[in-house]
């Protein structure tokens, strides 16, 4: 049995930065920063701030019924940019891979950490583990980057009147989900790549290891033999007395 447990212990690291990753990324996802309007006029928008999410759009107002505003924001509406319908696609497939690739990742330590016999599948389960993370952190960093190019160049949006928000804003500011999300990113990057680059899965693994013959309570094994009868009778093995019992007689 192969014990590779002293040479897994960065790929331990990375599963657990998946983890936290996908976490993360389920969060940037939910969030509804990820651009900020500044508009000029707070005749409805009270605060001056509108977040816009990939979602939804949210403000806060004095004047209309509820406090907090929101309207939703499908993927199929006609006045939504083309990189918010993207990021509600490419978001989604970004934490189904995230969660691939924790499992993976999980089944590929396991086998590591608990030294199972079979390791001929060691090689294709690090190297999946590491392409899921590396797709996940792909799928999420385009959207991202898209819309944060989008509010670098202050692009607009047509929202429908009961939005209650401007076509154009005074000035856009990137919002903490954009922040967030590339955090995310950088992580799932990282763990893909240890998962790749683990040496061990590249090794020829398909060579036995010489079997260990040690008793591990005793230590090695001896090979014993029974007297054969045919040696006591030629007499070339004569039965010796036990020298102990000796001892105790003449004592």
């Amino acid at each position: 049995m192969i014990y590779l447990v002293h040479t897994a212990h960065w790929q331990f690291l990375g599963l657990m930065a998946g983890v936290l990753a996908w976490i993360l990324i389920m969060t940037t996802t939910g969030l509804d920063e990820w651009r900020l309007w500044h508009v000029a006029d707070e005749s409805v928008i009270t605060s001056g701030v509108a977040w816009v999410g990939i979602w939804r759009a949210c403000f806060y107002s004095h004047v209309l019924p509820r406090v907090e505003n929101c309207q939703s924001i499908g993927i199929s509406d006609h006045f939504a940019p083309a990189e918010i319908p993207v990021a509600q696609v490419l978001m989604v497939i970004a934490v189904i891979c995230g969660l691939a690739g924790n499992i993976t990742a999980a089944v590929a330590v396991r086998m590591v950490y608990f030294s199972v016999e079979n390791r001929r599948n060691i090689r294709l389960v690090f190297v999946l583990a590491g392409t899921l993370y590396v797709l996940a952190g792909t799928f999420s960093l385009v959207p991202l980057v898209w819309n944060m190019s989008s509010v670098l160049k202050n692009s607009t949006i047509g929202f429908p009147p009961e939005f209650h928000l401007p076509a154009a804003p005074a000035r856009q500011q990137i919002g903490s989900a954009i922040g967030v999300g590339f955090f995310a990113s950088m992580l799932l990057f990282i763990s893909g790549v240890l998962f790749l680059c683990y040496r061990y899965a590249w090794a020829a693994l398909s060579t036995e290891a010489p079997r260990d013959t040690r008793d591990p309570l005793q230590g090695p094994w001896t090979e014993t033999t029974l007297v054969q009868k045919s040696e006591l009778a030629d007499g070339t093995n004569q039965a010796r007395d036990n020298p102990a019992f000796h001892r105790e007689e003449i004592s």
